[in-house]
C-alpha cells in the first residue's frame, strides 16, 4: 500500500525545522572535509567510466560500467546486486543495498549507468580542462553516479553511514527504457515501495550561477495520429461526395490542440509528420514518408508527438481531451489517436518541499544559498518519476551541474561534484540519526 505524505512527515520529521543557527556537527565537518580530499580520486573515475562507452543499447558497455562502480560499494559495506534485463531487451542494473538502524528511514539514491552516446557516435572520450571536463555523459548521468559514491564514501568515513538504510539504483537504461516497463522497471518500484525518501542524483538545476530545488519534473508520454480518407481527383475536395482528405483533417487536428490546450506546464510538440498518398511511418516509428500528386486527394496522414505534463490528473485530463478534438472528423474523413505513457510526473508535493527546506538549512550551515525552487517546466523525465507517487518525500536535481547534455561537448563543472555530494551525504545523514 502506498505510504501517505501524513505518515512520511511523522516518520522524517519533515516538519520539525532545524533552528537558522545550527552549526555543522563534528561528523558534518568529516564529511565535507572527505570529499574535498578525495576529489581528484572521484574525477579518476569519473574519467575512467565516461571512457567506457555505455550507450543505452551497448549491452557489453552498460555491464562494463556496472563492474567497475561494484567494488566501489561494495567496499563501503553494501551489498551488490547485478539484476540482468534481457527480458526487456536492455543490459540491466545495477542495484546496492546496507542496512543500517531499523527505525531511520529508508533512503533510495537514484542514478544510471546509460547514456543516449551509442558506438557509432564520435563523443567517446573524456577531456579535462581545469575545473571543468567534458565527455559523453559526465553529467547525464556518470557525474550523477560520482556524486553518490563521493556521498556515502563521506558518510562512511564520518560513522553516519553506519545507522542509514540505503539503496542505490543504477538503471542501465534510463535514456531509453526497455519494454515492458513493468519488467524494465519492476526492481525500481519494489525499491520505491520500500523506500520513504527518494534522491534523484540527475544533472543540477542552475539559474544565472544560482543552484535550484528539483520537487517536481514533467512526465515523458508519446502519441502517435493517423488520419485517413477516401482518394479521388483533387478537383472535389470539399464536396459532399469527396469529402476533405486526410491532410486537412490532420490539420484540424493539430491546429486544435495549439488553440485548445494550452494550461500552465503542459507541452505537447509534434515531432514529426507526413501526408499523402499513402502516407506511412518509419522503422521504429522515428520516421515518415510520403507520395502523392497536386491532383490527388490524399488518403493518409501520420504523425507524432510527445505529452508532458505536472500531475497524473493533468495527463488523464489533456489525452480525454485530444481525444474529443480527434473525434470531431471533418466531413469525408477518420482519424485516430493512440498514447503511450512512459514516465510518469513527479508532482510537487508539500513533503518534497519541506525536504528541500531541510536540504536549505544544511545550505545555511555550508554557507550556501537557499535553493528556490526550480520551474518544472524546465526540466524533463527521469527515473525518480517511478518511484515518486510512492515515497513520502523526494528531491531530483542531486547531481552536478553541467551544460549540453545529450550533444556533443556535454560539460560537468567539477567543483559542483564536491557541494552536491557534500549536501547529499549530511542530509542522508541527518535524517538517518
Amino acid at each position: 500500500m502506498m505510504k501517505t505524505i501524513s505518515a512520511g512527515l511523522a516518520a522524517l520529521s519533515l516538519a520539525v525545522a532545524i533552528p537558522a543557527a545550527a552549526q555543522l556537527s563534528n561528523d558534518e565537518s568529516i564529511i565535507i572535509a572527505t570529499v574535498e580530499n578525495h576529489h581528484e580520486s572521484d574525477i579518476a573515475l569519473l574519467e575512467t567510466i565516461t571512457n567506457i562507452n555505455s550507450g543505452t543499447h551497448n549491452h557489453a558497455g552498460v555491464l562494463q560500467v556496472a563492474e567497475v562502480l561494484m567494488p566501489q560499494f561494495a567496499a563501503l559495506g553494501f551489498d551488490v546486486e547485478w539484476i540482468d534485463q534481457s527480458a526487456a531487451g536492455r543490459a540491466g542494473h545495477l542495484f546496492a543495498r546496507r542496512e543500517g538502524n531499523p527505525q531511520a528511514p529508508n533512503i533510495l539514491m537514484i542514478g544510471h549507468l546509460d547514456t543516449v552516446f551509442e558506438p557509432e557516435s564520435p563523443f567517446q572520450t573524456f577531456t579535462r580542462d581545469g575545473d571543468t571536463a567534458v565527455g559523453p555523459g559526465v553529467t547525464d548521468n556518470k557525474g550523477g553516479v560520482i556524486v553518490i559514491l563521493s556521498a556515502l564514501r563521506a558518510m562512511h568515513a564520518a560513522g553516519t553511514l553506519e545507522g542509514a538504510n540505503v539503496v542505490v539504483a543504477l538503471t542501465g537504461d534510463e535514456e531509453d527504457a526497455g519494454d515492458p516497463l513493468d519488467v524494465s522497471r519492476a526492481d525500481l518500484y519494489a525499491a520505491g515501495e520500500w523506500a520513504d525518501v527518494a534522491l534523484g542524483f540527475e544533472g543540477l538545476s542552475v539559474i544565472d550561477g544560482r543552484d535550484y530545488g528539483v520537487v517536481a519534473r514533467r512526465s515523458s508520454n508519446s502519441w502517435t495520429l493517423t488520419t485517413s480518407a477516401q482518394s479521388g481527383h483533387s478537383s472535389g475536395i470539399f464536396s459532399e461526395r469527396a469529402g476533405y482528405g486526410a491532410i486537412y483533417e490532420m490539420v484540424r487536428i493539430l491546429d486544435a490542440f495549439r488553440s485548445q490546450l494550452p494550461e500552465e506546464n503542459l507541452t505537447y510538440n509534434v515531432g514529426f509528420m507526413a501526408g499523402g498518398t499513402p502516407a506511412e511511418l518509419g522503422e521504429e516509428a522515428l520516421s515518415a514518408s510520403a507520395v502523392g500528386k497536386t491532383n490527388i486527394i490524399p488518403d493518409s496522414a501520420v504523425a507524432r508527438g510527445d505529452l508532458r505534463t505536472i500531475s497524473q490528473d493533468q495527463t488523464d485530463r489533456v489525452a480525454a481531451a485530444m481525444q474529443a478534438i480527434v473525434d470531431d472528423h471533418l466531413p469525408g474523413s477518420d482519424a485516430r489517436i493512440e498514447f503511450a505513457f512512459r514516465y510518469p510526473p513527479m508532482s510537487p508535493t508539500e513533503a518534497n518541499r519541506e525536504l528541500l527546506a531541510q536540504l536549505n538549512a544544511i545550505n545555511a550551515d555550508m554557507g550556501l544559498e537557499a535553493m528556490e525552487e526550480f520551474p518544472p517546466s524546465r526540466r524533463g523525465a527521469a527515473d525518480i518519476s517511478f518511484v515518486a507517487p510512492l515515497v513520502d518525500a523526494a528531491l531530483a536535481g542531486m547531481g552536478p551541474n553541467g551544460a549540453g547534455s545529450h550533444a556533443d561537448g556535454e560539460s560537468v563543472d567539477l567543483n559542483s561534484m564536491i557541494r552536491q555530494a557534500q549536501r547529499a551525504a549530511i542530509l542522508m545523514s541527518r535524517l538517518s540519526e
